[in-house]
This record gives C-alpha cells, sequence and structure tokens, in this order.
C-alpha cells in the first residue's frame, strides 16, 4: 500500500523557448495569434452581422435593430482613446502601403510593432501619420533584408521623400535600430523578376556583384546602382538584353548611374567589353 510503481512529472510549460516578448507572443498557441497589424492587437471580438440566432435563425426585426445599434457601439468603443485612433488609422495605411508594394505579412507585422514603438516614444507627435507608416515599413524592408528602394516607397505613400527620410532617421535614432548593411545582391531578385530576366541571368548577376565585392568595387557605391549596372551586363552576356533606360526605370536611378557603374565593373573586372557589344 502506497508504493509508487512510477512516477512521472508534470511539465505544464511550452514546449518552446522564446528569448524576447515578442518571440513569446509569436510563439503561444492559446488562442488567435497576436497580429501587430491590427490596432488592438485581434484580442477584441465583434458581433456577427449575419444576424441570426445559435440555431441559424434569423433574427425578428426588433432583434436585428437591438444588434445593429449594439454592433455600432462596439466598433466605436474599440477607437475610445486618440492612441486608439491614431492606430487604427495607422494600421489602415499600412496594410494599403505594404499590399500596394507587395510586402510579405512578417515584414508587415514588423513594421506595425515598430510604429506601436514610435507612438510610446512620442515620435509621431507633430509628424503625419503617412510619413511615419512609410518609414517604419521602409525600415522592416531592410531589417529583414528586403530592401525596396526609397523613391519607390515615397512614391507608393505620396509623402515626400525628404520628409520620409526624415523620419527614417529619426526612428532609427531613437529606438537604436541597427540597420545591416545595404547589398545590391538584396535587390537582383525582385528587379529581375520585373524585367522577366531568367534565373541563369539572376545567377550570373549575383556572381558578377560577388566579384565586385571581393576587390572591394562595392564600398562607397549606390547599391541600387551596382544591382542596376550587374544586371545589364548579365543580359547582355546570357543573349537576354535589356536597354539601360529599362534597367534604370526599374532600379530608380538614372541611365547616367548604370551606365557608368557598368563601364567600371567591366574594367576592373577585365571582362571583355568588345565581347559584350
Amino acid at each position: 500500500c502506497g508504493l509508487v510503481l512510477s512516477d512521472h512529472r508534470i511539465d505544464t510549460g511550452a514546449e518552446w523557448r522564446a528569448f524576447s516578448s515578442e518571440e513569446a507572443d509569436a510563439r503561444s498557441r492559446v488562442g488567435a495569434p497576436l497580429r501587430y497589424t491590427v490596432h488592438d492587437k485581434g484580442l477584441s471580438t465583434v458581433i456577427d452581422w449575419r444576424d441570426r440566432d445559435t440555431s441559424g435563425r434569423k433574427l425578428s426585426p426588433t432583434r436585428r435593430s437591438e444588434i445593429y445599434r449594439l454592433r455600432k457601439w462596439q466598433i466605436r468603443s474599440r477607437v475610445h482613446s486618440s492612441m486608439d485612433r491614431n492606430l487604427a488609422q495607422a494600421m489602415s495605411e499600412l496594410e494599403r502601403l505594404a499590399s500596394q508594394l507587395g510586402i510579405p505579412k512578417p515584414i508587415r507585422e514588423l513594421a506595425a510593432l515598430l510604429y506601436r514603438k514610435s507612438i510610446i516614444k512620442k515620435l509621431v507627435r507633430g509628424r503625419s501619420i503617412e510619413a511615419m507608416v512609410a518609414a517604419t515599413l521602409y525600415a522592416a524592408c531592410r531589417i529583414r533584408m528586403k530592401p525596396r528602394p526609397l523613391d519607390e516607397v515615397a512614391d507608393a505613400s505620396r509623402v515626400d521623400k525628404k520628409k520620409l527620410g526624415q523620419c527614417y532617421r529619426l526612428l532609427l535614432r531613437s529606438l537604436a535600430i541597427k540597420i545591416p548593411l545595404s547589398n545590391p545582391i538584396d535587390y537582383i531578385s525582385r528587379f529581375a523578376s520585373q524585367l522577366s530576366l531568367s534565373s541563369p541571368v539572376q545567377l550570373r548577376t549575383v556572381e558578377i556583384l560577388q566579384r565586385s565585392r571581393d576587390i572591394g568595387l562595392t564600398i562607397g557605391r549606390d547599391p541600387l546602382g551596382l544591382a542596376a549596372a550587374a544586371i545589364y551586363v548579365a543580359s547582355i552576356m546570357l543573349d537576354e538584353r535589356r536597354t539601360q533606360r529599362e534597367i534604370a526605370e526599374v532600379a530608380r536611378v538614372t541611365e547616367v548611374t548604370v551606365r557608368n557603374r557598368y563601364k567600371e565593373i567591366v574594367r576592373k573586372l577585365g571582362i571583355d567589353s568588345m565581347a559584350l557589344g
């Protein structure tokens, strides 16, 4: 009596580990995941709009009228504070901008988190919501090594490029964000896709940029211009030629920049310019 044949301690903790509160929120599987792109993080519920009871039967006209009023007041109560209203407007703008630019969901979530931190730091005060949203999205793209040209983000956000740059620098300084050094290779996949270039051209472009980096050609030069010039060289090499104007428009640089970087690459890498034509 009282003999214990086996003893197994029950561990009620999670089987995963997290090293930050954001990581813990992302890995938690209790309930719906937190979504920073929703102003209330997706924690609130809404009254169903189908106007049916639990059995699926339609509600009476009187009951529908009551539910309509409740639904209206619930929506109002979700954005009762100035911060809630700011977040609701900002997250709506973030979704619009990210959708227009084709930004994936993980980067959108990071941008939303950066915006929330900027509100806590009172960085939004005195600045337009659109400019701060664009700055957080631009920063998130660079942090995740999926950079977009500043001009492209500015055009899509309808924010002056200078103001966007100012908000971006303020964000980095105030939140102590460390941005990885910009790499021309990070732009190749998207530029090549927009130019309808094949995978071999993309691979050759990457090889050209890697060789350029090895000899120090990438130091102090605009990564967009280098990426554009390398694509131009590779497209000629593999008989998928694109004009300097076409490539410049995609990379959002001038034709002069493409031409100058092209000459440098050909000269420094010892590529036969006569063979390129």
